[in-house]
């Protein structure tokens, strides 16, 4: 047993309104916010791995003889597991009620002055799993559980993982959704965040004119995790908490297109109230530069959240969570000038993470053009994304093109080795222009641009192998992610392979997990 799991409180179901009969059958639940749930039971689960650096870290202490927690079995019997009622916009459109379909809460730990939720993943239904099973497969709980952590030492918000263990039990999957539905391997994951509060919660209480609650949710999300803007005095606490919301949001994407990160499926239902990177579902790292890239078949053929779309999209979002609190603040004018706001800085901040990944100590008046070229050139020559920063990684009287035929997936013709090779020549008179030195330059792009990526090859082969019984390939990764910014696994710092261009769970994939 963990050895702190005696000091898992559920303080969230003492706060707010909540069903307690722990009935699992798939309902709308009017009023409340939480309905208690009894996770499954499983007779023969079997521990992947535990992520003890973050059990410490959160107050829960290392893993002693007894695992059964972390598949949520056998759980002590003050335990008020539950699941949260949320709403939200999928693909653009209103979808009501949806709620924790596949999340089960253990409950939140407060250590060292930080709250921390804790919850599973895939252990079983609850009101809100939408004629679902509410379990999840191995193949998207290694995705979640390796990705969430990658980004993490990435050093990008997230959610993150404490375990991952098997269920012992089958789950049947229709993972390209062509009406073949196969057996696979179940399992759970728990997750940890400082809270996994959506946007979609709030847009429910709007939605249902429960304005009381609606504000008592506001005020409980800013007591405990804004506290910046928590003051009694505070005449326009709602608009500064949606303008840190909206700051949270920015870094966050920023952070996702300097890593080339695509989230997949960026619903309102899957936006963090804190800024984390939550839900992991079809999402992939970039390989060749495309910005109408998206790793979602469910996406096709419009492509609404694609690589290039995601800065416009958490605008959108930010809008419907501006249109769900409005009746807190009651000044449309103030939350359309924050929304003004974000779309200007949002291309502020893009620009001076661009700078950064280029090592340019800062943008001038002609990066504009700069930027718009190098865009264009990655997008019709397709170049790798990670690969082509890193070779841009020297002093600028050493880079050759040939440097860059490592990021090439398709052989180009001679003009576009020419255009590639003006583009270099350009690059290094925009890099003389800088203030600081080039030890300083070159530092500068060692810190922003990761020498590695969990891409979604590798990730493929390693659950073709833990599929198998076999876990080298994931600890090996697990191992890699934890250094991105060093090229310490070299044999993992290649782009993606041809045969996988078209293969399924590589290029892309479906929502099914």
């Amino acid at each position: 047993m963990i050895m702190n799991l005696k000091n898992i409180t559920q303080n969230f179901t003492q706060k707010f309104p909540g069903d307690f009969s722990a009935n699992t059958m798939q309902r709308q639940t009017p009023e409340v916010l939480f309905c208690s749930v009894k996770p499954a039971e499983f007779e023969n689960t079997i521990l992947i791995d535990f992520n003890q650096d973050l059990s410490l870290e959160t107050g829960l202490g290392a893993l002693e003889n007894d695992e059964d927690f972390l598949a949520a079995q056998n759980l002590p019997e003050n335990f008020n597991t539950y699941a949260t009622a949320y709403a939200g916009h999928q693909f653009g459109n209103w979808a009501g009620q949806l709620g924790d379909g596949r999340a089960i809460y253990a409950g939140e730990i407060f250590s060292s002055g930080k709250l921390t939720e804790i919850q599973w993943k895939g252990a079983g239904a609850t009101p809100y799993s939408r004629h679902a099973d509410g379990r999840a497969v191995l193949r998207s709980s290694i995705r979640e559980y390796l990705m969430s952590e990658a980004m993490f030492h990435l050093g990008i918000p997230t959610t993150r993982a404490l375990s991952i263990s098997k269920t012992g039990e089958d789950v049947i999957r229709d993972i390209q959704y062509s009406g073949n539905p196969q057996k696979e391997q179940g399992a759970v994951v728990v997750r940890t965040a400082e809270s996994f509060l959506r946007f979609g919660h709030f847009e429910l209480l709007s939605a249902r004119n429960q304005t009381d609650l609606l504000k008592q949710l506001a005020d409980y999300t800013i007591e405990n995790f804004y506290p910046e803007v928590n003051s009694e005095n505070n005449h326009n606490k709602y608009l500064d908490w949606f303008q840190a919301v909206c700051d949270g949001t920015l870094k966050m994407i920023i952070d996702w297109y300097r890593v080339g990160f695509v989230h997949g499926v960026m619903n309102t239902d899957n936006m963090s109230i804190l800024g984390l990177t939550i839900d992991y579902g079809p999402f992939s790292m970039m390989d060749g530069y495309d910005l109408e890239f998206t790793p979602n078949t469910t996406d096709l053929p419009g492509k609404r959240y694609a690589f290039g779309k995601q800065g416009q999209i958490s605008h959108w979002n930010l809008a419907t969570l501006a249109n769900a609190i409005f009746p807190l603040v009651n000044d449309e004018d103030a939350l359309e000038k924050i929304l003004d706001s974000y779309g200007k800085k949002f291309w502020t901040d893009h620009d001076k993470m661009l700078a950064n990944k280029f090592g340019f100590d800062e943008v001038l008046p002609e990066d504009d053009r700069f930027f718009t070229d190098w865009q264009q050139l990655m997008q019709d020559l397709n170049l790798d994304y990670t690969l082509f920063f890193q070779s841009l990684e020297k002093p600028i009287s050493e880079i050759k093109i040939d440097d860059f035929s490592n990021s090439f997936y398709r052989n180009l013709k001679d003009s576009e080795l020419t255009r590639l090779s003006d583009f270099i020549g350009k690059y290094q008179e925009r890099k003389l222009k800088n203030k600081i030195s080039e030890t300083h330059s070159l530092t500068l792009m060692s810190k922003t641009n990761p020498k590695f990526t969990l891409r979604n090859y590798l990730l493929f082969e390693a659950i073709q192998d833990a599929e198998n019984g076999d876990y080298k390939s994931f600890f090996r990764l697990k191992e890699a992610l934890q250094n991105p910014y060093e090229n310490c696994f070299p044999e993992f710092n290649q782009k993606r392979p041809s045969k996988y261009d078209n293969q399924t769970g590589c290029s892309q994939l479906s929502c099914s997990s």
